[in-house]
This record gives structure tokens, sequence and C-alpha cells, in this order.
């Protein structure tokens, strides 16, 4: 038997349902060549198929599939978290659907010509959730044309809006709201509004677009988290922090809270921190973000940085901790400092920005036990020039800078670009790491 589209997982029994059990064939032929014409888009195999075999366009294809499954089990009574289990999985569809989700426009019109049920959604979604999941524009419209319902609810609880998820799909997201799509209409499971999708997948696009169609900036889901608290969230590989950037300004530039909290307490600049999105931060900041909040356990965005920095070094978890210090962030208890050592010794720029934050702070002998022999002597020359305070006092240059940026205060970040002094004595006074202590 073909088994072509089929997933790999489940090469699968095909079976058709006709309506009520009637309506039977006209005469036999192979199930498996209609949908195999219906998932390779191929309208001459269709055509005759149809005409000859198939009459009916809103038959119900049954796929039975036998696919390994990870099955929870219970550890007391087989020693494991879970085993593989084969399970027999049951599949609905239609042939709308199918050729929808494959994108074949021509197959689409003519099953339409032959009386398809446009909402049709034997397997819990209808053809237009199908095209527009897969970003296929043109069959969208044309489904939006026959009067498929552009807020029809999936089985779970998804419209077509909620499966735009990648940039591909922004024409789909178009025509939907061109067709009256709800872009508030939240998602039964996770009370996610289309926004919020498009917040998670870092789409300034579709962002935009829904902002300029009525979408609710703050509006919340089921955790509490508007979508600034989703984009910020996601931000987690250098490489994606860019887009979300992006959507992050449209949220805010179109009035988003940047305090609003999520059930956690945990506000759109604790997420950024984790992630140590340098400029995440400096936007958020920039938009009156509160630097000392604490969240539900009692975690400030600077102690979401110093948590995450060892596995983001790069991400350069240094940059947020000067930003938030130049903001006007509590520094961190003395007594703690060895803790901090201890987990960010890995990125001796941050316990470099750190330390010189303070005017005066003793350097304990029994630091040198908390940090790692490989990593002591990676970053050797860093970390003697830290021990050799603990008998030396600070240089008068730094006592100086202590007593400048304890006057600025929060506003370092401001006013100290504008002091008219020296651009190198400028970076010094913002904290700029240094190869060395002194």
């Amino acid at each position: 038997m073909a088994t072509d589209g089929l997933p790999e997982a489940g090469r699968a029994k095909l079976r058709i349902f006709q309506k009520m059990e009637r309506d039977p064939p006209r005469s036999p032929a192979p199930v498996d060549q209609y949908h195999t014409a219906l998932v390779m888009g191929d309208l001459g195999s269709l055509q005759p198929l149809m005409a000859q075999h198939y009459g009916d366009a809103n038959v119900v294809f049954e796929i039975h599939k036998n696919e390994m499954e990870w099955r929870v089990k219970s550890p007391a009574t087989f020693g494991l978290s879970g085993l593989w289990s084969l399970e027999y999985k049951r599949e609905l569809t239609n042939p709308l659907c199918i050729t929808a989700s494959h994108g074949h426009t021509d197959c689409v019109r003519h099953l339409l010509r032959w009386d398809a049920d446009v909402n049709a959604a034997p397997g819990g979604q209808s053809a237009l959730h199908e095209a527009c999941r897969g970003g296929h524009t043109a069959c969208a419209e044309l489904l939006l044309e026959h009067r498929a319902n552009p807020d029809l609810p999936s089985e779970e609880g998804l419209t077509p809006l909620h499966l735009c998820t990648s940039p591909d799909t922004l024409g789909c997201a178009q025509l939907l709201v061109k067709h009256g799509a709800l872009v508030n209409q939240a998602s039964s499971e996770g009370q996610e509004s289309p926004l919020h999708i498009a917040a998670k997948h870092g789409l300034r696009d579709h962002t935009l677009l829904y902002l300029q169609h009525g979408a609710r900036v703050d509006n919340r889901n089921s955790r509490e988290e508007t979508p600034l608290s989703v984009a910020c969230g996601r931000a987690q590989e250098p490489y994606e922090q860019e887009r979300y950037l992006e959507v992050c300004r449209l949220l805010l530039r179109h009035g988003a809270d940047a305090n609003a909290t999520d059930e956690e307490e945990k506000s759109p600049l604790h997420k950024a921190c984790k992630n140590a999105s340098y400029l995440l931060v400096q936007l958020l900041l920039q938009n009156q973000a509160k630097v000392n909040v604490f969240d539900y356990n009692g975690t400030s965005p600077m102690a979401c940085v110093l948590q995450s920095a060892s596995f983001k070094r790069e991400c350069r978890p240094h940059r947020t901790v000067q930003m938030l210090l130049n903001h006007g962030s509590q520094r961190i208890w003395p007594g703690a400092f060895e803790k901090v050592l201890k987990s960010c010794a890995s990125t001796p720029e941050v316990i470099g920005i750190l330390f010189n934050s303070y005017s005066k702070l003793r350097v304990s002998e029994k630091w040198r036990e908390v940090i790692p022999e490989d990593v002591f002597q990676m970053h050797q020359p860093f970390y003697q020039s830290l021990f050799m305070l603990s008998q030396t006092p600070r240089c008068l240059q730094h006592l100086c800078r202590c007593v400048v940026r304890k006057h600025l205060g929060s506003k370092c970040w401001s006013c100290i670009p504008q002091l008219p002094v020296p651009e190198p004595l400028k970076h010094y006074l913002l904290l700029e790491p240094e190869a060395l202590l002194l």
C-alpha cells in the first residue's frame, strides 16, 4: 500500500467512512490512491477518482496508527519514571483538511466545487486551521471566500489565528483579520490571545497587525502573563533576542505595562534578567520598569541574572548586571558575596563589576575555596588581583568613583554620559569591566 504523506512514526491503515455508513464508493478503488492524490496535490488523479469512485467530497478518513509513546508510570512499581509503550491511535480527517494542510489550492477549489463542507472538522481542526498552520495563504483565502468561519475553535480551543505561529503565516493572519477574526479571542486551555501567540514566537509583524486592529496590549493568560511578559520570558538565545526586542518595543509603544506581574509576581524585568538579555533589560528600564522589585520567592531582577550568569555567558551577563547597577539596583548583601562568587566564578566580568560597586568590601581568604581550580587558572590574573586586595585598601580613584555614583544614584546611566570629562573616565564611572581590580 502506498503511504506517502503519512507520519513516519505511524505507517497505517486507511479507511473511509461514508456518511451514516451509506453511499458506498461507486466502484472499488484503493483508498490509498485517493489519499495520495490529496496529499500530493495531484489534481489530474483526483478528478477521475472523485468522478468515478468517490463522489462525496465529505468522506472521512480514518487513519489507524501504532506509535511508540512515552507513558509515565509509578517509580515504586517499575523502578523507572516511565515506559515506552506501543499505543493504538485513531485519527480522523477529510479530503479538504488533507489538501489544505499541504497548500494545494487547485485541489481545495475542486473539492469546494463538489460541495465540500468548508467548516467540517472531523479530526478536531477545520481546513482553515490546517491552511493557517502551514502558512498556505492562497488556500486560506479561498476557504474564507467560501465562508469558512475565521473564529471556529478547534477541539483544543484554538482559532485559526492561534495557529499563525511563524513568519510565513503573516498572510493568513492578515486575511483572517480582514474577514473579521477576533484578535482578542482567548484559547480555551491557556487563555492566550493571538497577541500572546505572536509575542511567544517573536513575530513583530503579527504583533503590529493585532495591535492595529484593537488587540488589548495587557491582556492576561491563565498564568496572569501579559504579551510583554511572555516575550521577555521567551528571549532565551542570543540569536533570538533581536526579534523579541522588536516585539517588546512595539508592545511598550502601544502602552504595555512594563511592571505587570504574573501569578508568581515576576515582572518582565525578572524574566529579561534571567535570560541575560542586556538590550531588553535596557529597554524595560527606559520604560520605567522597577529595578528593585521582588517576586513571590523574594528574588530581585539582580538575583535573577546572577543565578543564570554561568549558563548565559554567551549573552554577556555582566552587561545586564552593569545596567541594573547604573539604574539604581540594590547591591548584593556583602555577606552573600561568597555565594555569588561561587555561582558566577566562570564570569569574572560579573564579579569585577559587582565588586567595584562597593566603596569597600572585605576580601575573605575563604573565597578562594569556592572557586573551582580550573576556573581560577583560566582567569588567574583577575583572581590574583582580587585576593591581593585582602591586605590593600582600594585606590583613591575608586573611592572617588563611589562618591560620584552614590550622589547620582539611579540616574548614573543618564547623568554620567553628560559629564564634561574624558570618555575613559565616563566608562570608569559606569563600571565598565576591567581586566584587573585595583
